[in-house]
């Protein structure tokens, strides 16, 4: 394997797991919001919503960084076939 190859590796799998993380974060924000419903969805705080986002997009930077040792090393995919 060339360096040229491992670096454009390492650059997709940075890129799918950065992806993966940001998806994961503006999905939970919204998701919290719209559980909350239109009347009590001002009752939780902005940076309680910001924080539960969060949360969820650091467990999915974890699990893409765990999926590296048990998927393809090239994705953050627990999936071989990915």
């Amino acid at each position: 394997m060339t360096t040229t190859n491992i670096i454009r590796t390492a650059r997709t799998y940075a890129t799918d797991l950065a992806e993966r993380v940001i998806w994961t974060f503006l999905l939970a924000a919204g998701s919290v919001a719209l559980a909350a419903g239109p009347g009590d969805m001002f009752d939780l705080s902005f940076w309680q919503t910001v924080g539960t986002a969060g949360i969820a997009a650091a467990g999915s930077l974890l699990k893409g960084i765990l999926a590296r040792a048990i998927g393809d090393p090239n994705s953050a995919s627990t999936s071989t076939s990915v």
